[in-house]
Parts: structure tokens; C-alpha cells; sequence
């Protein structure tokens, strides 16, 4: 085997870890392909570059070397969409790479495989990510989610260590979202949200019934409902029909905290569609009085989400 093909093999052992990072920062399966390939590209140049000259710095620490160049890839491409953003222009894609070598075994992203790292990293916290900084991303994502030390995080931002823990720390205030606002038996409201949509996705008629109170009532803005007018349905089992109407949906909404309550978001790989908010009952067997499902876009900029059960970070 020449240098070349090991080189492409430690390469395809890091591909994975690389692409799980940039998918995280980016939120695009494509995207992250691309800034993978980039980074394998950028590799292959920096390893020529010390064959031919002896004083040029060789590539040690090949996991560590490709997290940082994946990591600054990522981190141009986030300032490059904010940048665009402000412009009102579309969010900024990767434009592949023309003329010039392909990674080893580079495939395309799928729909498929695309869902289902949506569905590892949660849609939930995949909407909430796309609300930060591009500096509070980079942060979070590489420290929070994947340890990286903040002493290793500082020269890729070309910050002090105490800076990124300050952007670290803001963003996991802003992915948290607002505390959990004081209501009677949180713990039953929050039960009674994941059997809504437990009941909603295996198609539980009956089941919805009983957590809905006789008089509920259900509102949908026109962005959100099946017409382009709002509606408002009442009724146990009118709403629990409406509600089985939404099976498909349901696959891709995930448990959520809204404006301090607990709720659920829409969010088709990650991309945030339908925001379904609750009103209880009071007591231990607390049941639904209301629903708002909210699709309307200004509506949706409006409301506070955060992540629940957010693993605590270490403190490097």
C-alpha cells in the first residue's frame, strides 16, 4: 500500500466523525459533505506541500488536523450565511469543488440519510442551533457536543479560551431556552404532551381522547392549518380527528420546551414548520383545553425554544 492509499484510509476513519461535526454546525447534509470534502482536498495539499519541501509543517495529529480544518470550513461558511441573511439573500451553500481531485469514496447526501441524522441530532435542537451566532455555534457544537477542549476551540476562533466559554455559555442558555415556567404538576403536563404525540403518530384515536378535556378547543393559523384560513375546532373527539390528520406530521415533530411551557415543534429535517402550544386542566390528571398549532413565519420568530433534557458539558 503507498502513502497515498493509507492516507485515504485514516482519511475514510475519520470521515464519520467529520461529517457528524460539520452536520451539526451547518445543518445541511449536503453542506457538510462539501466542507468534509474540502477539508480532505485542503489535506492532500498540505501533505504534497511537506513532501516536497522538509521545513513546510507536517500534519501530526491527523484527527486533531481535520477537526480544526472541518471546523474553520464551517465556521466561514456560518459568517458567510449570516452575512447573506442580513442581505436578504439566500442562505449560502458550498459550491463543490471543479477540476480538482474527489475525497475517497465521496457519495452524495440522501433524503434518507439525511433524516435520520436529523433525527440523531434531534429536530428540536437542530432549529435551535440555526438561532445563534455563528460564533455561539461554533462554540457549542465543538465543546458541548463533541468535548473539544476550550483551549483547542480558542486558536481556531482566534480568541482568548475565556471568550469561547463565554460564547459557549450563551448559546447553551439560548438551546436550554427559558426556564421552565412555575405551573401546577409539570411533570403530568410534560407526560401528557409526549402521549399526545405518541397517540398522534401510531394513530391512537382513543387514546387522544382521554388526554384531551371534553370542551378543548384547537386553533390553527392559515399557515398551519389544512385551508388558507384559520380554523378552530371544539370538542374531545372533533379535535382528536383534526389531530390524526396530522399522523404524517407527527413523524417529524419532536418534544420541545415553548416560551417556558412545554410543547412540540415541526421541524422536516431540522427546518422548523408548525409550532403546536397547550393549555391544561389543573390537578394530577390534568388534560388539554387548548391547543394552538402556529405556522405563521412571524409568529414562529416570536417564540422562545429551547432543548429538553440538554446533557450537562464538562468544564474544559
Amino acid at each position: 500500500m503507498d502513502d497515498r492509499e493509507e492516507l485515504s484510509r485514516r482519511f475514510e476513519e475519520q470521515r464519520p466523525r467529520l461529517r457528524a461535526v460539520a452536520y451539526r454546525m451547518l445543518g445541511s447534509l449536503a453542506e457538510a459533505e462539501d466542507a468534509v470534502q474540502e477539508a480532505w482536498l485542503r489535506l492532500d495539499r498540505a501533505v504534497n506541500r511537506t513532501e516536497q519541501d522538509p521545513e513546510a509543517e507536517p500534519v501530526e495529529n491527523l484527527a486533531g488536523w481535520l477537526t480544526t480544518t472541518v471546523g474553520r470550513i464551517c465556521l466561514n461558511l456560518l459568517r458567510s450565511r449570516e452575512r447573506r441573511r442580513e442581505d436578504a439573500l439566500d442562505a449560502a451553500v458550498v459550491e463543490p469543488a471543479v477540476g480538482r481531485e474527489a475525497a475517497p469514496e465521496q457519495r452524495p447526501a440522501d433524503p434518507e440519510q439525511e433524516a435520520l441524522l436529523a433525527d440523531e441530532v434531534g429536530l428540536a435542537m437542530l432549529v435551535v442551533l440555526d438561532t445563534l451566532t455563528p460564533a455561539e455555534r461554533f462554540a457549542f457544537v465543538l465543546h458541548d457536543m463533541f468535548a473539544v477542549p476550550f483551549d483547542d476551540i480558542s486558536p481556531m476562533m482566534e480568541r482568548t479560551s475565556a471568550s469561547v466559554r463565554q460564547l459557549a455559555s450563551r448559546a447553551r442558555r439560548r438551546v436550554k431556552g427559558v426556564t421552565v415556567v412555575p405551573q401546577p404538576d409539570p411533570d403530568r403536563r410534560r407526560e401528557v404532551v409526549s402521549a399526545y404525540l405518541t397517540a398522534c403518530r401510531g394513530g391512537d384515536f382513543e387514546a387522544l381522547v382521554t388526554l384531551l378535556d371534553p370542551d378543548v378547543v384547537i386553533r390553527a393559523d392559515a399557515a398551519a392549518g389544512p385551508t388558507p384560513h384559520p380554523i378552530s375546532l371544539s370538542g374531545a373527539r372533533i379535535v382528536a380527528k383534526a389531530a390524526l390528520g396530522s399522523k404524517e406530521r407527527a413523524q417529524v415533530t419532536e418534544e420541545a420546551l415553548v416560551d417556558g411551557g412545554y410543547g412540540l415543534v415541526m421541524a422536516p429535517l431540522g427546518r422548523i414548520a408548525v409550532v403546536l402550544t397547550f393549555g391544561f386542566t389543573e390537578g394530577p390528571d390534568a388534560r388539554i383545553t387548548g391547543i394552538n398549532v402556529i405556522g405563521e413565519p412571524e409568529q414562529l420568530r416570536k417564540l422562545e425554544l429551547g432543548v429538553l433534557d440538554l446533557p450537562e458539558p464538562s468544564e474544559s
